[in-house]
């Protein structure tokens, strides 16, 4: 091992002679790399922060910061990972010994880099592997911080550098630089006392800390010769003690930072205040009393799930998707009660159990279970001609059911208001609450029916108008049959059906999919259809929100009460609104950013409108991955297939195709207007118009 020294100009990030395409370029890294460096005391840095962080911990009354991801994404990820097997082989020791024994911290480090590689391997293997044989691209090891290197822990330990430890990261695996280099650091966990102990937030000191390594991993990253994914901005720091942790995401352009080498923690404090976006996560428990993993409860599960998108950043989208590997988790179910032989008279919709209340007896008797018959709850079974009715803010509204449809995986249904009657709405409703945890099709449920409503409320408070684009009816809670028992207006009673969610929209229309089985959707429709959904993108798009989930099942087109038809974009429920959410992912529809970054660029709508069109006028291929879906866009586009698809309905739909393909995955914005004109002229004269080109 080395000896002391300040850190090693390799170390940060080799390449200071190398040969760069300008001068400006090289002196640029050699600023950056000087910056560097100099920035090695976290302590100093944080003492920068004292008077920002005492400003944002100003409100006590919830978290200062948000958390990197929603409970929902979790959820998707915890089934995602039902068939991946993680083993920790070498115990987390216990607490209550912690502060009595200088092991318990050295068998701590060993425990923490065992955990880190058990998470690492079993995600490679589970996601991006593509043989069985295949190594594990990454390393794991403990950071020095006399000299900012990094030794495994073993190594470390054995010469007495125990005082001397203060992080474990996950690294690129480079045999030519054992010791790693800050710009091959995917993450960093750093193991601290007491972090069980924080409330809502780590304290300055711990927080300082991971910040000042988060930044010193984002300016390796600028100067890196790598080739990094458009999501190297951002950086995961794992705080955990010997039973608790959390995950610190940092994000930022660190191309906003102030390279002053004379001023290195002024300037760096400054772009955490001025240009860093923080996220906290909760501090949950991971490691149970024996020292092993709880690897499927939350705790664990956002540490996990950070080092997945850890991994992302480098080697961009996995083979098997989490929507690939979470899509098994219904035929899961299936398959454990055909094991168990298990009727269905115990089993609600989702597949969960209801309980058998039994009247209690001061007696021992014997229960013969065979003869047993659960009860059934009453379901959320809607038929044609029942009422429904909701509650919405302070009154009432009543809805008469006159059909029930499905849009191929969830149900909706076409109703009338009770009070008028010969209008027509959209109906959703939602998951009852009273299941004990949310199933996998609850989940799609939820952006059907609450996370939509969430969207169409933020367009109607943002000021959207569009015919283009669905309008809020309604929302609220079901009222059940009998009496409500709930204690207040927030809470719920025992009955099934209780705080069920309802959704309902205008105006109603047919689909676009069952316009195409029909045989109904010609060139006319298609260019019509083009425009339409362009100007609800157009409209949404200058409020800030992006649709995400672009499909037939999500176009509807609208004849009924009007003089011209048109079409609708609906199914807003995986709308993205900020740069945390993500939409959906389908092999088909979805853009080819989105499906490498999980992300949509400003082209990424445009682009599924495209797709939606050319599989409108052709066979859907085969596609059972990422892998193959960005494949088959590559060769497509490349071979100018979509364009001449289009081309054979019509010219300005071919022409759109073009422009669309010189924007994807660029930050440019779409020309709304320009071509709702030229799709404007392309329609019909007597419809012309009547056609709006703007929201």
């Amino acid at each position: 091992m080395e000896g002391k020294s300040s850190p090693d100009l390799e170390s940060i990030g080799s390449g200071a002679t190398t040969k760069r395409s300008s001068v400006s370029s090289g002196s640029r890294s050699r600023i950056r790399r000087d910056f560097l460096a100099r920035f090695t005391n976290s302590e100093r840095f944080t003492d920068k922060l004292q008077d920002w962080f005492g400003l944002v911990c100003e409100n006590d009354d919830k978290p200062v910061f948000e958390p990197p991801f929603e409970l929902v994404e979790l959820q998707k990820f915890d089934y995602a990972l039902e068939g991946v097997s993680f083993q920790q082989l070498t115990r987390m020791p216990n607490a209550v010994y912690a502060s009595t024994s200088t092991s318990v911290e050295a068998n701590a480090y060993l425990a923490v880099e065992d955990f880190l590689h058990a998470a690492v391997k079993s995600l490679w293997e589970a996601f991006w592997s593509q043989e069985d044989e295949e190594a594990v691209p990454f390393s794991v090891g403990c950071l020095f911080s006399e000299n900012l290197k990094f030794y495994q822990a073993e190594k470390a330990l054995a010469v007495g550098k125990l005082d001397g430890l203060s992080a474990t990261g996950v690294l690129l695996k480079n045999p030519r630089h054992p010791h790693g280099k800050w710009d091959h650091v995917l993450e960093l966990a750093l193991l601290r006392p007491e972090v069980g102990s924080f409330a809502l937030e780590p304290s300055l000191p711990e927080l300082g800390e991971a910040l000042f390594y988060a930044l010193r991993v984002l300016i390796s990253r600028s100067v890196s010769r790598l080739d990094f994914s458009q999501s190297s901005n951002c950086v995961f720091i794992l705080l955990v003690d010997l039973q608790y942790g959390g995950v610190v995401k940092v994000e930022g352009d660190v191309n906003k930072l102030d390279f002053d080498v004379n001023n290195v923690y002024d300037c760096a404090a400054d772009w955490i205040k001025n240009h860093g976006k923080i996220s906290v996560s909760p501090i949950d428990r991971i490691w149970n009393k024996l020292g092993n993993a709880n690897w499927r409860d939350i705790g664990a599960l956002q540490v996990v799930f950070a080092t997945y998108h850890s991994i992302m950043q480098y080697f961009g989208p996995p083979r098997y998707s989490i929507e690939d590997l979470a899509a098994d988790h219904s035929s899961r179910v299936h398959s454990r009660r055909q094991e168990r032989q298990l009727g269905d008279s115990g089993l609600n919709e989702n597949g969960m159990f209801r309980l058998q209340q039994r009247t209690m007896s001061p007696e021992i008797v014997e229960v013969h279970e065979e003869s047993t018959k659960i009860e059934p709850e009453p379901s959320l079974k809607l038929e044609v001609g029942s009422v429904l009715w909701l509650e919405d803010s302070n009154y009432q509204k009543g809805y008469q059911i006159n059909q029930v449809l499905t849009n191929g995986t969830l149900p909706y249904h076409i109703a009338s208001p009770v009070d008028e009657a010969g209008k027509s709405v959209f109906l959703y409703v939602g998951s009852p609450p009273s299941q004990l945890e949310p199933a996998w099709e609850d989940m799609n449920l939820w952006y059907q029916v609450q996370r939509q409503t969430k969207i169409l409320t933020t367009m109607k408070q943002r000021g959207l108008s569009s015919k283009y684009l669905p309008q809020l009816h309604g929302s609220g809670r079901i009222i059940h049959p009998g009496q409500c028992q709930k204690p207040s207006s927030g809470g719920r009673c025992d009955h099934p059906w209780c705080g069920t969610p309802i959704l309902v929209t205008t105006p109603v229309g047919e689909r676009v999919s069952d316009l195409v089985n029909e045989g109904r959707f010609g060139p006319e429709e298609a260019i019509r259809c083009c425009h339409d959904c362009l100007s609800a993108l157009s409209s949404s798009s200058s409020a800030g929100i992006r649709h995400g989930d672009i499909r037939p099942e999500n176009i509807v087109y609208v004849t009924s009460g009007v003089r011209h038809p048109y079409f609708v974009l609906i199914g807003w429920g995986h709308a993205v609104l900020e740069d945390r959410d993500r939409p959906a992912m389908n092999l088909h529809f979805s853009s080819t950013y989105a499906l490498q970054e999980g992300k949509l660029c400003a082209a990424s709508d445009a682009e599924s409108l495209i797709y939606m069109l050319y599989f409108c006028f052709g066979d859907l291929p085969e596609l059972d991955s990422v892998e193959g879906a960005l494949q088959w866009r590559e060769t497509s586009w490349s071979k100018r297939l979509i364009q001449q698809k289009l081309g054979d309905v019509s010219t300005i739909l071919k022409a759109f195709s073009d422009y669309v393909d010189s924007l994807c995955g660029t930050p440019y914005p779409l020309d709304y207007g320009i071509w709702l004109r030229r799709l404007k002229r392309n329609l019909s004269d007597d419809h012309g118009k009547e056609i709006e080109t703007s929201g």
